[in-house]
């Protein structure tokens, strides 16, 4: 899914946008005993309740691509022969009306998660009425429909079990004594299926999501899908560091590194205006192209390759932004920390004075020492 058939289903999850057929709960403790399961409706709920669970589900379609958020492929040929994907059809096609397959499905994830919290497992059918696209512009027009695109949402997250604390009673215009109480924090995981693809289904797909970046959750993915994910957004990005520390060596230098920042940078930029498009993934031949232009030796290059098949897999792509930061340009010494805006990575070098390695930080104007500006 792109950015923008991710944001068009977000945008289902408001009281006056949803087609929500049903709301099945499963309500777990830390040793994986049901404590209670549930079925609502948002037309019977209040509006403050109604829009807290639909603040959860929205929040299990946020994040970024290849780090929260990633597509799970299920094989084409062996559909007929997968029961997690012949389960979640069933689900979305009975709208979650099955009892008996809704609660199977609930065992499923509760005999294979471990969590350390009490936790509460939310599951949503929706069918949104797609409108019609047009072929020439692809402009949409919502009073024709170009068929309903049926689809669950499932939500893992964590119950904690609050402090007694004082709180104030309005009623009374005072403070008084709050006993503890169990409150849902925000989702931990969860998935969207089947995916959502220009207005139309993709049964070969889901959306996977995951709150932490540095963790998969595989027994969770194994149990719902029993497909391989890519190593957690964080581990990727140590991985990839320390390739290019131990192949290149001493032809690591800042000079290589702003290339690297840059270059995938500008991918991202351009991967950015274009909503229609795929998340950027990069192989290995990219990186090498790039190691190239910075002049860096055939040796180095050639050892950079090995040790990436070794570490991702021959044909393995890896999420750009798990690749460098989009957000800053960060240089650091064991006393000194640097941090760079993104597109500005051209104001710091690197100069032999006397002997010694500086790194020098252009500095033109609008410089501040402890929140004071000063002259330079």
């Amino acid at each position: 899914m792109n950015k923008k058939d991710i944001g068009e289903i977000k945008r289902r999850f408001n009281l006056e946008h949803n087609n929500i057929t049903c709301i099945r709960g499963c309500y777990v403790n830390n040793q994986g005993e049901v404590i209670s399961s549930f079925t609502r409706y948002l037309q019977g709920m209040g509006q403050e309740e109604a829009e807290k669970y639909l603040a959860i589900f929205k929040r299990t379609l946020s994040g970024t691509q290849g780090q929260n958020l990633i597509d799970i492929d299920f094989d084409p040929e062996r559909l007929s022969d997968s029961p997690e994907h012949q389960l979640l059809t069933s689900l979305k096609d009975t709208a979650l009306k099955d009892d008996e397959t809704v609660e199977y499905f609930f065992q499923q994830i509760i005999g294979n998660l471990q969590m350390e919290d009490h936790y509460l497992i939310l599951l949503m059918h929706d069918g949104y009425d797609v409108p019609f696209r047009s072929r020439d512009d692809g402009s949409k027009d919502y009073e024709r429909s170009d068929g309903v695109f049926h689809y669950i949402l499932c939500s893992v997250c964590p119950v904690k079990l609050t402090k007694p604390s004082l709180s104030y009673d309005a009623g009374n215009n005072d403070f008084r004594s709050k006993e503890s109480d169990w409150i849902v924090g925000a989702p931990e995981m969860g998935f969207l299926f089947p995916a959502f693809e220009e207005g139309a289904a993709n049964i070969y797909q889901a959306l996977y999501y995951t709150r932490d970046t540095s963790v998969s959750h595989e027994d969770f993915v194994n149990a719902v899908f029993q497909s391989e994910l890519p190593m957690p957004a964080e581990h990727q990005r140590e991985v990839f560091q320390t390739l290019l520390e131990q192949t290149l060596q001493e032809e690591c230098s800042m000079e290589v590194m702003q290339a690297v920042h840059e270059q995938v940078m500008e991918k991202l930029e351009e991967q950015k205006a274009d909503k229609h498009a795929e998340p950027l993934k990069l192989t290995k031949y990219d990186v090498t192209d790039v190691l190239a232009e910075c002049g860096v030796s055939t040796a180095k290059m050639e050892a950079f390759n090995d040790q990436y098949d070794q570490a991702f897999g021959e044909q393995a792509r890896i999420s750009a932004v798990n690749i460098t930061s989009p957000k800053q340009f960060e240089v650091k010494t064991p006393s000194v920390v640097i941090k760079i805006n993104s597109d500005r990575t051209d104001l710091v070098e690197t100069r032999l004075i006397d002997g010694h390695s500086y790194i020098l930080i252009r500095a033109d104007e609008g410089v501040e020492v402890n929140g004071v500006s000063v002259n330079v």
